[in-house]
């Protein structure tokens, strides 16, 4: 005996009415309240109509009726077209987590004997870590007796950060755990206060240069 798959059809508007309440957001005949402030698709405020006025609009607009502030009294609905807005919405989520997941955070071994060549490889690797926006984890290990002498370790450390501090912001302090002492490295944002004030300098230099030349002519 061949049993046939009875297909199902799914219809775009009960897909988008489906989608809205899983969201907890209601929309078109899923509005139950009986007058509602309505905002126009092209966001001007209606005012308070009945909600069979505000569905009329949004056919008429060939969009979706979207409550938009459930708690107000009435309820605040929207004139808009659902489907655009969510499909908008998910791009913009999807790039903040793009944006999100590019800054990594990486990391830089020192060791408490670490030579001074060995220290600007180091840095020079942070730095560039740093300015592609990501953060540094700076981690030293100790071996055997050095363990006792964990004060040392933040010598090394602070030593370390003092190559890199004009491009760094310590968002961690030194920690340690077990045998191993860590701290966390952020970019530093130039404040504006200081870019203006660099500037005003770099504009008053110039000035002055250039009054000294017309001084030497004549």
């Amino acid at each position: 005996m061949t049993t046939r798959c009875k297909s199902v059809i799914i219809r775009p508007e009960a897909f988008l009415r489906r989608t809205a309440i899983a969201q907890r957001t209601r929309l078109n005949q899923d509005i139950t309240a009986p007058n509602v402030r309505l905002i126009g698709a092209a966001g001007e405020q209606v005012g308070v109509v009945t909600i069979a006025e505000a569905l009329e609009q949004a056919n008429q607009a060939n969009q979706d009726l979207v409550e938009i502030a459930p708690n107000a009294k009435p309820p605040v609905v929207k004139i808009l077209d659902w489907g655009k807005f969510r499909y908008e919405q998910t791009k913009q989520d999807q790039k903040n987590k793009r944006n999100q997941r590019s800054q990594e955070v990486k990391q830089v071994r020192l060791s408490l004997k670490i030579g001074q060549h060995d220290l600007e490889v180091k840095s020079k690797k942070a730095r560039q870590f740093l300015e592609n926006g990501n953060k540094v984890k700076v981690s030293l290990r100790f071996r055997g007796r050095e363990v006792t002498h964990p004060d040392l370790g933040k010598g090394v450390i602070y030593r370390f950060v003092e190559t890199i501090e004009d491009v760094s912001v310590v968002e961690q302090e030194p920690q340690m755990s077990g045998r191993e002492m860590t701290m966390l490295l952020g970019i530093k944002k130039e404040s504006p206060s200081n870019a203006k004030d660099e500037n005003a300098q770099g504009n008053g230099q110039a000035d002055q240069a250039e009054r000294q030349r017309q001084d030497a002519a004549s």
